[in-house]
């Protein structure tokens, strides 16, 4: 009897251990499963996912691996003073060519003709009534015939000068159109800084070069930058100006283009550059004991040119930064992996 008792007691000695352990190794053996199902679920979908991102990868890379266009050389008296120039530099933008028009063939004429008539009429007048030959003064008060004529000539100059000018300054403010490339340009004390927002390229600033370098460059110091304002030949541009200081002016003679930068508005300037080339400006508006060291140096490219310089940039030609580029690639991106249990 005793016996029998013992032998019991030891076959539930025996299985009691597996009894209690069994829920613990359950949990273990759950959870191992668990994690080689999360290990080997995924395994498709990182695949595909790689598969997913790698055209994007495969796009971005070759735009940090585009290397910049060769800067160019200036061309003597293209977009920059001539020594002894004393008439408007030659123009490359159409409202350029039509404001030297006005100035060589409507205002120096209307300018000469009046000139000529005053000094005709004071060197008449000088050998009329001088005092030898009209020892007499006329007391004559007043010409009707006289009064009309230097009233209404007056006012005929100017409504020749006038019509002109008026269809230059609304060339000079239309709107740019939709398909501009936009860049944004913020005058400081005392250098530029530019800012291509639609192509994601961020502000980079433009400083003068010293004079050795610039004589290095071939280029007119006073005028050369180490960073120039690059944009494309033959496209319509659109520059936001504004400033972060004082005001100044954001001035290239040879464009046309001259537009106040103050701080706290944007001011709008739009042209079209004829030609590829280097054009040359300065700050125009006092702005401190550095305004004359603060140049301008806009280097125009060809459109092919100007993308190749976009992408060594590592931005997008396209102008799709802050467009539908990025969605598109956030939709594409891969959504993260669940945490494993």
């Amino acid at each position: 009897m005793n016996i029998a008792k013992t032998l019991v007691m030891a076959g539930l000695l025996a299985f009691a251990p597996a009894v209690v352990a069994s829920p613990a190794a359950f949990a273990q053996d759950s959870a191992t499963a668990i994690g080689n199902a999360a290990d080997s679920a995924p395994a498709t979908a990182p695949a595909e996912a790689a598969n997913a991102v790698a055209p994007a990868e495969t796009a971005a890379a070759p735009a940090a691996a585009v290397p910049a266009p060769p800067r160019l050389k200036p061309t003597e008296g293209v977009g920059m003073p001539r020594p002894g120039e004393i008439t408007l530099q030659e123009q490359f933008t159409d409202t350029g060519r039509q404001a030297r028009w006005i100035h060589d063939a409507v205002l120096l004429p209307v300018i000469t003709v009046i000139c000529l008539i005053v000094l005709a009429l004071m060197l008449f007048i000088i050998a009329r009534y001088r005092r030898g030959a009209n020892p007499t003064p006329s007391r004559t008060s007043h010409n009707t015939l006289l009064e009309i004529v230097w009233t209404v000539a007056p006012i005929l100059v100017l409504v020749v000068i006038a019509v002109p000018s008026i269809s230059l300054i609304a060339e000079q403010y239309r709107p740019a159109p939709k398909e501009a490339l936009t860049v944004k340009v913020t005058g400081y004390q005392w250098y530029w800084g530019y800012e291509y927002p639609d192509q994601g390229i961020g502000e980079f600033v433009s400083n003068m070069l010293p004079p050795e370098k610039a004589v290095e460059n071939g280029e007119p110091y006073l005028l050369a930058a180490d960073n120039r304002l690059v944009l494309p030949a033959g496209r319509p541009i659109k520059l936001i100006i504004t400033a972060a200081d004082v005001i100044h002016s954001f001035a290239v003679p040879s464009l046309w283009v001259k537009m106040d930068a103050v701080p706290g508005r944007l001011n709008e300037k739009a042209f079209t550059i004829e030609k590829p080339g280097v054009y040359y400006g300065q700050c125009s508006e006092l702005c401190g004991a550095r305004h004359a060291f603060m140049p301008i140096a806009i280097e125009a490219l060809p459109p092919a040119e100007f993308d190749a310089w976009v992408r060594s940039q590592g931005g997008d030609p396209a102008g799709n930064a802050n467009g539908e580029a990025p969605q598109t690639a956030a939709a594409a991106a891969p959504a993260p992996a669940a945490p494993r249990i």
